[in-house]
């Protein structure tokens, strides 16, 4: 006789970037597994992935392969608290006296903060503008399994931005152009352009806590809290 199939509950969240609803189940043993492995690799790239497959079997009838990062973040830590509860504990090291400062975070105290400067349209000249996306998961995965010593990693992060390039009586989507035809663009654009394009990632949405805690001299330190390191902690 076959053991019992157990039934989950289903719950539903926005994803913050398209404002789609979607529905999820909580994570299983088989992801808490998943996640153990990640957290003890230690490694970014192994966190994106386990990430993405813990994503992938909780969210129902949903690909996020297209998902931008902060997407990932936010979905990661609804998961996290729907799956077991509210609070994380955990150690972290005083850079000041390196003791052990045992702490503790409300999942709920963990918010999406949006830089009011923040945009996704960058004006290139009196005629065109360039329009910008999120870099997906997936582009974030082949980001991580680079070589961060090359230098033109920062160049490869920023074409995967890249999306339209529109003027008033012109659209074009870069994703019908070849590499080398935005490689001939990228080179055309003048430095604000680019300057403009990296403040962009800067001020990207992002979730960022910060816990306040007195070390052993009774200096008031923060520790901050940002992106996958909300759950991998």
């Amino acid at each position: 006789m076959a053991l019992p199939k157990i039934d989950l509950p289903l719950f539903e969240m926005t994803i913050p970037s398209t404002g789609e609803k979607v529905k999820f189940r909580p994570f299983t043993v088989k992801e808490e597994k998943i996640l153990l492995v990640a957290q003890e690799s230690k490694d970014s790239y192994q966190e994106i992935l386990a990430a993405k497959q813990i994503i992938n079997n909780c969210l129902i009838d949903c690909d996020v392969s297209d998902f931008a990062m902060f997407d990932l973040e936010y979905v990661l830590l609804t998961l996290r608290s729907r799956s077991v509860d509210n609070t994380i504990s955990f150690t972290i090291k005083d850079p000041e006296t390196d003791e052990q400062i045992d702490l503790e975070i409300d999942i709920e105290n963990i918010s999406l903060q949006h830089d009011p400067s923040h945009s996704t349209k960058i004006k290139i000249n009196d005629v065109y503008w360039l329009i910008l996306k999120y870099p997906t998961i997936e582009e974030f995965i082949s980001i991580a399994n680079m070589d961060m010593e090359d230098p033109l990693v920062n160049y490869y992060i920023m074409c995967s931005c890249l999306k339209q390039i529109a003027s008033e009586d012109e659209l074009h989507d870069f994703s019908e152009y070849t590499r080398d035809e935005v490689d001939d663009f990228m080179e055309s654009l003048a430095g604000e352009s680019i300057k403009q394009i990296q403040t962009f990632f800067e001020t990207m949405p992002k979730l960022r806590h910060e816990i306040k805690y007195n070390n052993k001299l009774g200096n008031e330190k923060t520790f901050v809290i940002e992106g996958t390191r909300s759950f991998f902690i």
